[in-house]
């Protein structure tokens, strides 16, 4: 449900990006909005639905076509984050598996291993991950111990993973390891197929405070031995460099997923308000309500056009890293404050798991933790001043 007056641009209200909205919006509401209550009691979603997303063309959407992907661009990927939102769908991690993953590949790998992988993740057979996170080691990537050492014709990475999106599901995993360079180049990635992967592990799927549907989970490297080709690309230590060239469109992604929340919030309370009745009058007619949500409606849409001004911007190869972290620490603030103001509008409604809204503020804390931390991109930022 639409709470702002918000006409999309131009570049994002084209007749073949409209038909495949309708579409991805149809899929969610169809064959899984109706199951969300499942995801989230089980803390992940059903397998199946990654090859029934295959099947619908939903996967890898910006890949090229010869690589067994849509061919589309940014505004496809787009479409698959707020439609999510929209359909009331829990934990389907589909950004993280076309927007983040299936780049790594394609900016850094060999022809060989976009063949090899690439097809796979298209059609749902393989479902992608990304371990940085460790136990002791967030936001500090420089701070990496999951090592990776030469052996014979191969590797063998140790260490542990925590935090993982999609870490109880996937089965391709792109794992950062220390490789043993200086500085910079101590770092690499490695494309880790799991399947029957000897020294692999997976531990709990975590009891989060939020987003309770979506398989985030701990991950164990031991004695691990993958084979050359593992490594991303043909030459070790390029693994910081490759994050921090892809960190812009994860930070976008965020913003993205945080403009679609609060109009979504919005939706309900907006709705909540005009049928809700306090001291003989609806909660809609109290002038406190009212400014509540005149504010927060004016907050997201600011927030709408400051992030759909990024898209375009990326969409041109000119999104940079200070305006993609501006729009992450900011955009992601206000969701939480909307979502704060939402709920109190729900009075003690606002506090039960059965509402959306009760739902959606614990589940949108996490927004300014990862993707770096709100804390880190004022760091960024203030590094521009």
């Amino acid at each position: 449900m639409s709470a702002l007056d918000f006409k999309n641009p131009p570049w994002y209200d084209e007749e073949d990006i409209n038909i495949f909205r309708d579409a991805v919006y149809g899929f969610y509401k169809t064959e899984m909005a109706p199951h969300s209550e499942r995801f989230r009691k089980n803390h992940m979603v059903d397998r199946e639905y990654w090859n029934k997303a295959g099947q619908m063309g939903l996967l890898n959407t910006m890949i090229p076509e010869e690589y067994g992907g849509g061919g589309g661009d940014y505004r496809h990927e787009m479409i698959i984050m707020e439609e999510l939102e929209r359909a009331e769908v829990d934990g389907f991690g589909l950004s993280l598996h076309n927007a983040i993953v299936a780049p790594y590949i394609l900016h850094y790998g060999t022809e060989e291993q976009k063949q090899k992988w690439l097809p796979k993740m298209a059609s749902g057979e393989y479902v992608g991950a990304i371990a940085m996170t460790e136990p002791s080691t967030g936001s500090d990537l420089q701070g990496i111990r999951t090592t990776a050492k030469k052996d014979g014709n191969g590797w063998i990475i140790n260490g542990s993973k925590t935090f993982i999106t999609n870490g109880g599901t996937a089965n391709l995993i792109i794992v950062v390891a220390d490789t043993g360079g200086e500085g910079k180049h101590s770092k690499s990635l490695f494309v880790v197929e799991t399947d029957d992967l000897e020294g692999f592990r997976r531990g709990r799927v975590l009891d989060k405070v939020g987003a309770e549907a979506q398989d985030t989970a701990e991950l164990f490297f031991d004695d691990m031995k993958v084979p050359a080709d593992a490594l991303l690309g043909t030459e070790a230590g390029q693994g910081f460099i490759q994050l921090m060239t892809e960190l812009p469109q994860e930070r976008l992604n965020i913003a993205v997923q945080g403009v679609a929340v609060m109009e979504k919030v919005l939706g309900h309370t907006i709705e909540y308000v005009k049928e809700r009745k306090a001291f003989g009058k609806r909660i809609i007619d109290f002038q406190n309500t009212q400014f509540e949500l005149a504010e927060c409606k004016t907050i997201a849409t600011v927030a709408k056009s400051f992030v759909y001004d990024c898209a375009e911007k990326h969409l041109r190869g000119e999104l940079d890293t200070v305006t993609a972290s501006m729009a992450k620490l900011w955009v992601t603030d206000m969701e939480c404050k909307i979502n704060d103001r939402c709920l109190q509008l729900f009075g003690g409604y606002g506090f039960m798991n059965e509402y959306l809204v009760a739902r959606q503020w614990r589940t949108s804390r996490v927004q300014r933790i990862y993707g770096g931390t709100n804390e880190i991109m004022k760091m960024v930022i203030s590094r521009s001043l």
